[in-house]
């Protein structure tokens, strides 16, 4: 049954309870039937009052930063996994008590905590934690080098020539992440590209994290190459593998929903005025960039049709996505649902210029919306001082 958006506030991300669900089911089924561990991401989806559904599914989740560390402890009552490009000396007490496991990202960081480590294991043994050491296998096939963290310089991880032959003591794992929403075939050649580099210490190690990228809930995703993969690599290695996958989680689970404020003429281009913003509540149609699809409308440009470029409503010149089509034209007041917005967008949007951010619902699979929060002064006058 399509979703009565009537009682919906604008802007609001919606997220869809059943198809949240249809996707943890596939990672689920693909989880048992490789015999790993697939954890969630925060940074791809942080929307906490959906983890008692995500704990249904899976067993862990993973932090890059204290805040997510206590947020994955506080709503979905596991120790988290994390992993930070370089740790706070006063936080990092509090990371260890908070985690199972912390990858590190150089051995300079490793021998800088090291001493805390061995500490706080032997002060703490029933807490079980364990060490890994983050590894760059200067190969990736991500084409925009902003999401590219194989690049030439890249700040994110160990090349092999930095690496010693054997793992230091108290490391366990070896991490990498060198994916986004790629698939099962690039992790293949990943693969080859990581074991030509560091087969031997692979061999030593207790654990393998293959990160995030795997968009295994796109449609056409071959789910049994990735089941093939990660059996092969246990197999082969006798290694735990763990997956933390940020965008197929919340993959296709839900829209941003928005309003016209306006339709102007300028210059002879239409430009349809939002009550949403690219720039602080969709950054990554900037970033990237990409055009996000726009339900019911023509993806590009449709000659004899409505034409609109989309504005958001911050100050920013150029805080706008274009060109759309129309069957007709818009007018102030009609809906623009945003699809695909509840990945990598809910967890990046910002209060610029003072703009609200969106509300957060959840369409349940009572059919029924829940408003979980909405924004106002606030929330902007928290974040300055």
């Amino acid at each position: 049954m399509p979703i009565d958006y009537t009682n919906i506030p604008s802007p609001c991300f919606v997220l869809e309870e059943e198809l949240l669900r249809k996707n943890l089911q596939l990672i689920d089924n693909v989880q048992k039937a490789a015999g790993c561990k697939i954890i969630l991401a925060l940074k791809g989806f942080s929307m906490y009052s959906a983890f008692p559904i995500v704990k249904e599914y899976l067993s862990g989740a993973t932090a890059s930063s204290l805040n997510e560390v206590k947020l994955i402890n506080d709503f979905m009552g596991y120790p988290a996994h994390t992993y930070m490009p370089a740790y706070l000396d006063n936080e990092f007490t509090e990371i260890m008590e908070r985690s199972s496991f912390i990858t590190f990202n150089s051995f300079s960081q490793w021998e800088r905590f090291k001493e805390r480590v061995e500490d706080f294991k032997l002060n703490n043994p029933d807490h079980l934690l364990s060490c890994g050491i983050r590894v760059n296998p200067q190969y990736s096939e991500v084409e925009t080098d902003m999401y590219n963290p194989c690049v030439p310089g890249s700040r994110l991880g160990v090349t092999r020539d930095k690496l010693p032959d054997t793992l230091p003591d108290g490391i366990d794992g070896i991490h990498f992440h060198s994916l986004c929403e790629n698939d099962s075939y690039t992790l293949e050649r990943t693969l080859e590209a990581l074991e030509t580099r560091f087969a031997d210490l692979l061999h030593q190690a207790k654990w393998l994290n293959m990160g995030g990228g795997h968009l295994m809930t796109r449609e056409g995703y071959d789910t049994e190459k990735l089941i093939d993969l990660v059996q092969k690599i246990r197999a082969k290695y006798n290694i735990e593998v763990i997956l933390e996958p940020g965008s197929a989680i919340a993959w296709r689970t839900g829209e941003l929903v928005t309003t016209v404020l306006d339709v102007m003429d300028s210059q002879g281009i239409d430009v349809a005025i939002l009550d949403t913003s690219f720039a602080a509540h969709m950054p990554d149609t900037l970033e990237m960039p990409y055009k996000p699809v726009i339900r019911g409308a023509f993806h590009e440009a449709q000659r004899g049709k409505p034409t609109y470029r989309m504005g958001g409503m911050t100050c920013l010149a150029g805080d706008f996505i274009g060109d759309y089509s129309f069957d007709k034209p818009l007018e102030i007041g009609d809906q623009i649902i945003f699809e695909d917005m509840i990945h990598y967008t809910m967890v990046k949007t910002t209060t610029f210029n003072g703009v609200n951010l969106p509300s957060i619902g959840i369409w349940q699979k009572n059919e029924t919306f829940r408003l979980i929060r909405s924004f106002g002064y606030e929330s902007f006058k928290d974040r300055l001082s």
